[in-house]
């Protein structure tokens, strides 16, 4: 049987605490159900007394039937001189309906007598009352010992002593905070090594902040050490520079360290959830995010692609549908033949190696004028459309021109005129629009509509120009994206370059154009 690890989720607490995020009550509500089906121990809901959105969200989260995971509120231990009867924060705390709580409890001495501005002494009868207290309540009591590594290097003694005091109380488990992230992997194993030998039989949890960018390196090193349960967040969210990510931190633990935190179903949902909470967050998704990133698993090196074509774990740690992610092969002037062949296939068409031979030289000579093809996954596919033998555009450009005129009393005004070529007939149309390429697109709309009316649900969704040499001026080559859906939602991005953004705007729509005729 596996070794288990508590997997213990911050989100909606510290992961909150982060520049820019603000979770609704509703927001809060969905992402504890997501972190439920995932599957993970404890889900930290926020300090129940801190605000209104806090207090409802408990009174309505403790109704909520989990099937995993465990409700915990957030705290502190009683104020300096005070009693727990009538401490304001660990009534808050019995109050919300919670089984579980978690007190944050100061474990450096610089920090008891800095920020408390209190004595040594006090501070372990806060940690020893409050702790009692809570566990007469028939509460699980973790104890969250804050600045425990920094406290540690400067006073050993005494940030034990936190944790021998929390232990002795009844705390269910001691949670090392590297609460200022710079500590590295050999230093928080080595402490933890320590403290275990001090402490024999003593549950320790790590909560790691990644200040230094090795949070998820030292929770890793922290259960390598013995400790059991691992606090941190979705996608690394937090303070500053955030927490220990759980969505790296738990796929390394399930399927590299041999411990068992969710089921191998439930971890196929992991890129769904890290998404999801983007998403709820209202924080642009990491690409690059290791396992869940869109990008973890993209491949645009020629001869990795080739070598991954032959054995997928050449360039490759895990398979990544077993994280919910997919492999992707890009396609540019880096190809080889075996990224034509791999991505032809993902586009159901043949390419013979002597064909996908010919696209690689055209895709390079293309590229070298300015195009690119990674990002505009619609064009590489009409490129390799265009090499079959067998293939008819749906439609042939003849000419086009763009007028663009500033008129007296309606400003700047824009007309189109095309002329193509759709099954052996001329059509030749105009219309205007607020711009050149919309009153191109308008036109080249209006010539087509006739013959395949189902481009009425074709929109374009983003338009996006990129001068790629500055210095020339005025005779720089310009890039154009764009980026369509239709209506069901599915979307595709083309491109174009031309030192005439008009021609490059006609390319990338005329791609488009031709790649939804396709679908």
């Amino acid at each position: 049987m596996a070794n288990t690890v508590q997997i213990y989720d911050t989100t909606l607490r510290d992961g909150a605490q982060r520049e820019g995020i603000s979770f609704s009550l509703s927001d809060k509500l969905a992402v504890a159900r997501k972190l439920d089906d995932l599957g993970v121990s404890w889900i930290e809901g926020g300090f129940p007394g801190s605000n209104p959105k806090d207090a409802e969200f408990f009174a309505r989260a403790v109704k909520l039937k989990f099937k995993h995971a465990t409700l915990v509120a957030f705290g502190s231990t009683r104020k300096p001189g005070g009693k727990t009867a009538s401490d304001p924060n660990l009534k808050v705390l019995v109050d919300s309906g919670v089984s579980a709580v978690c007190i944050v409890a100061k474990a450096s001495d610089a920090q008891v007598k800095w920020v408390l501005e209190t004595t040594l002494e006090e501070n372990l009868a806060m940690i020893k009352d409050s702790v009692t207290f809570l566990k007469s309540k028939g509460m699980t009591v973790f104890v969250d010992a804050e600045h425990f590594f920094d406290g540690y290097k400067e006073n050993p003694e005494y940030s034990v002593q936190c944790l021998a005091t929390a232990q002795k109380a009844g705390a269910d488990c001691l949670v090392l905070c590297d609460t200022n992230g710079g500590s590295l992997p050999d230093e928080i194993a080595g402490v933890i090594t320590e403290v275990l030998e001090a402490l024999p039989g003593a549950a320790i949890g790590i909560h790691a902040h990644n200040d230094a960018e090795v949070a998820v390196a030292n929770s890793l090193a922290a259960v390598d050490a013995g400790a059991v349960q691992i606090q941190g967040t979705i996608n690394g969210y937090g303070e500053r520079v955030g927490n220990a990510s759980l969505c790296s931190i738990i796929p390394n633990l399930q399927l590299k360290m041999g411990y068992e935190c969710v089921s191998e179903e439930n971890l196929k949902s992991l890129l769904k959830l890290s998404h999801y909470v983007a998403e709820i967050a209202n924080q642009p998704q990491n690409p690059y995010l290791p396992f869940v990133g869109k990008k973890a698993f993209a491949h645009k090196g020629g001869i990795h692609v080739a070598a991954i074509l032959k054995n997928e774990d050449s360039y490759q740690h895990i398979d990544p549908t077993l994280v919910g992610n997919k492999r992707r092969t890009l396609v540019s002037e880096l190809s080889g033949r075996g990224n034509i062949i791999d991505k032809a296939k993902e586009f159901g068409i043949e390419v013979t190696s002597e064909k996908a031979r010919k696209v690689v030289e055209e895709i390079k000579s293309l590229e070298a004028q300015g195009f690119t093809f990674e990002g505009a996954g619609a064009s590489a596919q009409m490129l390799m459309k265009r090499s079959e033998e067998d293939y008819k555009a749906p439609f042939e450009l003849i000419d086009f021109m763009v007028v663009v005129e500033q008129r007296k009393g309606l400003g700047v005004f824009s007309e189109a005129t095309v002329k193509v070529c759709v099954n052996n007939e001329v059509i030749h149309t105009a219309a205007e629009g607020n711009g050149p390429v919309n009153a191109l697109n308008k036109a080249l709309r209006k010539a087509l509509l006739g013959t395949y009316p189902e481009l009425s649900k074709i929109h374009l969704s983003d338009y996006k120009v990129r001068i790629l040499d500055s210095e020339s001026g005025t005779e720089a080559i310009t890039r154009v994206l764009i980026d369509t859906k239709n209506g069901n939602d599915s979307r595709w991005s083309t491109v174009g370059a031309s030192t005439n953004i008009i021609d490059a705007s006609w390319r990338a729509l005329a791609d488009s154009m031709e790649y939804a005729l396709q679908k």
